[in-house]
């Protein structure tokens, strides 16, 4: 399911153009699909949906950048664009490590 989801996704990047904020939303999702193939199958539905399409998630990150602009400067950091992606197509939200490191592995399991 990962791979049917990441075609999707691909497929949807090559309508927009490259580096834009569309595009970059599809490496995102990619990310994720890969980092936690429990998400993939979800996407690969939700992005049969007109509605849940790359482009109107972005939409959904552009508002929440412009209600938190600051002057001239809005952005959304990678935490808020992992909360926001989560939650349009209805994802589990990221699992706390309690404690372990980015490849999962805690020093405290070596110690005995």
């Amino acid at each position: 399911m990962i791979q049917e989801a990441i075609r999707k996704l691909k497929e949807q990047q090559s309508k927009v153009q490259e580096r834009s904020p569309q595009w970059m939303v599809a490496e995102q999702l990619i990310d994720l699909c890969r980092a936690e193939p429990e998400c993939a199958e979800l996407l690969a539905q939700d992005l049969e949906v007109e509605a849940m399409s790359i482009v109107e998630a972005e939409k959904k990150l552009k508002a929440f950048a412009d209600s938190h602009k600051t002057g001239n400067f809005s952005c959304v950091t990678p935490a808020e664009s992992d909360r926001i992606l989560r939650e349009f197509y209805g994802l589990p939200q990221r699992q706390a490590s309690g404690g372990a490191g980015l490849l999962g592995l805690d020093l405290a399991d070596f110690w005995g």
